[in-house]
């Protein structure tokens, strides 16, 4: 199995706990739990590991998702012990170390200012979070592997008034779309590559 996203959200912030509510599958994570989002090669293998990591922990998943090439799990739990124990439950059962799981690298990174009103109503009609409204800023990432959106959103959310538009967090790259003030914006942006630029892992090609 390769190792592709490993990352504990250490406080889900109320935007990120709700746009995680509805897509969810499994049980809805609530605000302020810790959040383990696990991503793997080849993806049919996530099933064994979500059994381990539920067995060996009180964690409950919010999302397994299978695609042909990689598999996600999301678990949480208030006790992040129980939370990063998961992660230490589901690398042993892969037989690798934390530090063999991909840095995330940023393939794309954009900001748009005083954004159209034509192009606020292409992004309103595909996102599941907030709204963007004429004249707002837009942030855009791409980052790989795409597990490590998810992170990206948190200390974004963390940083700076914004609203969440949407984040893709499984298939071949992870994406975030964040609206809001243009300092707002740029102080989300900053927040959530520097906390990607903290991953330690082996290097990705």
């Amino acid at each position: 199995m390769d190792l592709r996203t490993l990352t504990v959200l250490d406080s889900l912030q109320p935007q990120v706990t709700g746009f995680l509510q509805t897509i969810c599958q499994g049980f809805m994570p609530l605000e302020n739990q810790a959040s383990l989002f696990l991503e793997i090669a080849p993806g049919i293998a996530i099933n064994q590991i979500t059994d381990k990591v539920l067995k060996g922990t009180s964690c409950q998943p919010g999302m397994q998702i299978v695609e042909r090439a990689y598999g996600l799990l999301e678990v949480h739990e208030f006790d992040q012990g129980q939370v990063r124990h998961a992660a230490e439950v589901a690398v042993g059962e892969m037989n690798v170390t934390i530090e063999q799981r991909l840095i995330p690298k940023v393939m794309s990174s954009q900001i748009i200012t005083g954004i159209d009103g034509k192009q606020s109503q292409l992004i309103n009609r595909m996102r599941h979070g907030d709204m963007i409204v004429a004249g707002e800023a837009l942030y855009i990432l791409e980052v790989h592997p795409a597990g490590y959106a998810a992170l990206a959103a948190n200390e974004a959310e963390k940083a700076a008034n914004i609203n969440l538009l949407e984040f893709r967090c499984f298939g071949a790259f992870g994406r975030l779309w964040l609206g809001g003030s243009e300092a707002n914006i740029h102080e989300a942006a900053r927040a959530a590559e520097a906390v990607l630029g903290e991953i330690t892992g082996r290097p990705n090609p």
